[in-house]
């Protein structure tokens, strides 16, 4: 399995990177899995401007800043977004880059690694919402982080050790979701095949 980890936040002073990088060390431990951190600051697009949907737009030419976002996306077998919780939704960086998104999911397990003070459980509801949008499927298990972030995950990504062994913390909600991620990411490889 080809994971993109991406980190669904650019601004200054950020926790999410942090999240991602996590998610991403732990991930590298599925068998048979290569991991990818994808962060939205690398890839800088305009608010989605386009007269017609992507999904209907045949004649679809992409800006050089969105083709690279896109193109980057179509590598990946299996996508983690992690974002953090802006006014009871997702932050609105994530929600643009997948406004652009035409046909790179379709098929493709994501699933969502959420924080902020509800635990993102939010941002998680709105991105169920969006991604059959883009015909992506959506991982049922999620892994939430109820605020103080920072405080548990270091900026290299490691978290505490007593988070660590909580078998009912988010490290092993982790565990468990990126299994599940791996599960759906190998059953729909071999039904596109």
């Amino acid at each position: 399995m080809k994971l993109q980890v991406i980190v669904g936040s650019t601004r200054d002073g950020r926790v999410t990177d942090r999240i991602a990088a996590w998610v991403a060390a732990e991930a590298r431990n599925l068998a048979n899995t290569t991991v990818e951190v994808v962060d939205l600051k690398e890839y800088p697009m305009p608010f989605f401007d386009e007269a017609i949907s992507p999904q209907y737009n045949p004649a679809r030419t992409a800006k050089p800043e969105v083709k690279k976002w896109l193109d980057k996306l179509a590598e990946a077998d299996a996508y983690v977004l992690v974002t953090p919780e802006y006014n009871r939704s997702t932050s609105a960086v994530l929600k643009n880059a997948l406004d652009y998104i035409d046909f790179q999911l379709a098929r493709k397990p994501v699933a969502i690694v959420a924080h902020g003070s509800t635990g993102g459980a939010q941002a998680v509801a709105q991105l169920r919402g969006i991604l059959p949008g883009v015909l992506a499927v959506s991982v049922p298990q999620a892994t939430f982080f109820l605020g103080r972030a920072a405080e548990a995950i270091d900026e290299t990504g490691e978290m505490q050790a007593e988070m660590k062994q909580n078998p009912y913390g988010p490290h092993a909600a982790l565990k468990r979701m990126l299994e599940e991620t791996k599960w759906y990411s190998d059953a729909l490889a071999a039904a596109r095949k």
